[in-house]
């Protein structure tokens, strides 16, 4: 279980526990005089929504400065001149689609291609104070498809991707893989959808490919 989780998990049990011994010991909070009492349970569900949701809420938003990324992404892949690129490999650009899950604790992201599926971990978001700017790493698992498999095998790397704003509706960055490739993402946000399971669905749901 990640960081998130274990915090989201903690928090409901111990805020249910404590609510539980309230009440079996009498203490209703339709009594005004107990009602205090809650407090320490309200808090513990106050960070779950806090966590999920309300980070990003109007004002709220201001106030905790992390971008809010959660949705699909067109990713553009442009390999550098001197990636080890197989025989037959597409050189570039390629483009992708990046699934990003967010809460405030925790981030996770899916890129798909026409011909392999990368999901992230480790990933963090680096949000400077009075910075507009922030930083989003991750490592991931690339894994081809079978057909693609012989010419492209799983491989492991890394992603630096630079966004800025609130709300960012565009975004650049890196990628370097143990197949001693490395090269440039351009991102453009398509909407907040994370429903898209595969590489067809999400670029159906692409403007720029239903306007081609």
């Amino acid at each position: 279980m990640n960081q998130a989780g274990t915090i989201r998990t903690g928090a409901t049990i111990a805020a249910t526990l404590y609510t539980g011994v309230l009440v079996g010991l009498g203490l209703y909070p339709s009594e005004f005089r107990y009602l205090f009492a809650y407090i320490p349970a309200a808090v513990g569900y106050a960070v779950i929504v806090f966590d999920k949701w309300a980070w990003h809420w109007p004002v709220i938003h201001r106030f905790t400065g992390r971008p809010w990324v959660t949705g699909t992404w067109r990713a553009v892949l442009t390999p550098g001149p001197d990636s080890h690129i197989p025989e037959g490999g597409n050189r570039g650009p390629i483009t992708t689609y990046m699934t990003i899950e967010q809460t405030y604790w925790s981030l996770h992201a899916t890129l798909r291609t026409a011909e392999s599926t990368s999901r992230s971990s480790n990933a963090t978001v680096q949000a400077p104070e009075n910075s507009g700017t922030a930083e989003i790493g991750f490592l991931y698992d690339n894994k081809p498809r079978v057909e693609h498999a012989h010419r492209s095998p799983r491989h492991e790397g890394a992603c630096r991707i630079s966004v800025t704003g609130l709300t960012p509706q565009a975004a650049a960055g890196h990628y370097y893989t143990s197949r001693f490739t490395a090269g440039d993402m351009d991102f453009t946000f398509i909407d907040r959808s994370t429903d898209y399971g595969t590489f067809a669905e999400a670029q159906a749901a692409d403007p720029e490919h239903r306007s081609n």
